[in-house]
């Protein structure tokens, strides 16, 4: 077949989709239905419909065929950030603040302002950060389980940097990353950046599929395992500490590391020791204090083994150099201060008044969350598309995530990943009944 002829299907196909006769939700014929009906090859039918989804105008799902995408809702919602419109509530991001807050951040510049060496804030840090910096971090990490030295430490522009600058550091092109089928976009793009090989691993009801993790170590050479084992994004789950033993136990059994995010741990309150603990010398803990103290407040911490901290801090060095050192002393300041340790307990505290609050209002609903989490999941109805709700209701000024951004498989769920903590009390729930009222009828 001649390209001419190809590009002749696709655009025919891609204009009745913009033009409406093809409204979002329609079922396209299958790809041997389109070889039939054009004449063509399946690879090239199977092409086609390969180029429009990545144009973003259809949507295919195994097992279920190929659908026309709602292009009224952005694509990449909830993991681009956007322009929202004025007046619209935004339910993609979360941006957890407290009353308070912002004279915390007077007092705490006052106190720097007034430090015995403020000339030194003029001056670059090492990369990872300077040592009495890197020895109050590590302290910090006591609190979610991690006892290590500052050595051991480094500091980094907020936890997306940490898991920046251990892909490029410790990982290379083709190697195979396994993450939950259900995962952090922030992590699907730098596996894609950085041209690592997916493998997505089905999740239970407490976390990864570990047995399915331990036969796919037998049948590929898995190089590093990314895992959210205490407070998962986007479903709220807590591994047990006997599934942490035995991820542990695969890593040294199959050679691999283990990449663990502990973003949102401090929600989880008490928690189970980090793998970290089980696996010292092959495990990456990341975290920071953009969810725990403020998202403008870019420090994050990677805790690692002494071996890899080299090139830990080279990469660092050829990305962003070094953390702002004013940021740093800051951030250094309110965790000896105790304000951290604050803060983290009354966002526990306002988590689970938002969770109470979002169970109450999506009564009926199918919803997955921890119950001091700051987000949820809510799976839709077998008659409901996801792509369609999120679109409807952001006519209706509400913006929400669909499971695309967080699927590492072919095809996603239709469901909702519904972030709240950001706006007022009352604003959430004015939202999630306009939720309900979409999913329920």
């Amino acid at each position: 077949m001649i390209p001419a002829r190809y590009k002749t299907i696709m655009d025919e196909i891609a204009g009745r989709i913009r033009e409406g006769v093809l409204p979002p939700g329609t079922q396209l014929p299958t790809v041997r239905a389109l070889m039939k009906q054009h004449g063509i090859a399946l690879a090239t039918a199977s092409r086609i419909y390969r180029e429009l989804e990545t144009i973003g105008l259809v949507v295919g799902e195994t097992g279920r065929g190929t659908f026309v995408r709602d292009t009224s809702l952005p694509r990449g919602l909830g993991l681009e950030q956007h322009p929202v419109r004025f007046g619209a509530v935004d339910l993609t991001f979360n941006y957890p603040s407290l009353p308070g807050q912002a004279e915390m951040l007077r007092d705490g510049l006052r106190t720097i302002a007034a430090s015995g060496d403020l000339d030194a804030l003029l001056h670059s840090a090492p990369q990872g950060g300077r040592a009495h910096e890197r020895q109050t971090a590590a302290r910090h990490l006591r609190n979610r389980g991690i006892r290590v030295g500052g050595e051991q430490v480094l500091i980094v522009n907020g936890a997306q940097q940490g898991l920046a600058v251990t892909v490029m550091g410790l990982l290379n092109p083709g190697d195979v990353l396994a993450v939950d089928a259900l995962t952090y976009p922030g992590m699907k793009r730098l596996a894609q950046t950085h041209r690592l090989d997916l493998e997505a691993v089905p999740h239970t009801v407490e976390g990864m599929d570990l047995e399915y993790l331990a036969a796919l170590c037998k049948r590929r050479p898995v190089r590093a395992v990314y895992a959210m084992p205490t407070m998962h994004n986007p479903l709220g789950t807590v591994m047990a500490e006997p599934s942490r033993a035995r991820l542990a136990e695969l890593a040294g059994k199959h050679d691999f590391l283990v990449i663990e995010d502990g973003a949102y741990a401090f929600l989880a309150e008490p928690a189970p020791k980090p793998v970290f603990t089980y696996a010292p010398e092959r495990t990456v803990y990341v975290s920071g204090l953009s969810k725990s103290v403020a998202s403008g407040l870019r420090v994050g911490f990677v805790a690692a083994p002494l071996a890899l901290v080299p090139a830990l801090e080279g990469a660092i060095r050829v990305s962003t150099w070094n953390t702002p050192t004013l940021t740093v002393a800051l951030g250094c300041h309110w965790i000896e201060a105790g304000l951290v340790d604050e803060l983290e307990d009354r966002k526990r505290k306002d988590a689970r008044l938002r969770q109470s609050l979002a169970r109450r209002v999506l009564r009926g609903c199918d919803v997955k969350a921890h119950r001091a989490s700051y987000y949820l999941w809510l799976t839709l109805p077998e008659d409901l598309r996801a792509d369609r709700v999120a679109a409807g209701l952001e006519r209706e000024g509400v913006l929400v995530t669909t499971a695309q951004p967080f699927a590492a498989t072919p095809s996603a769920p239709h469901a909702l990943r519904l972030a709240i903590g950001s706006i007022s009390h009352e604003a959430l729930e004015d939202a999630l009944v306009k939720v309900r009222r979409a999913v329920l009828g």
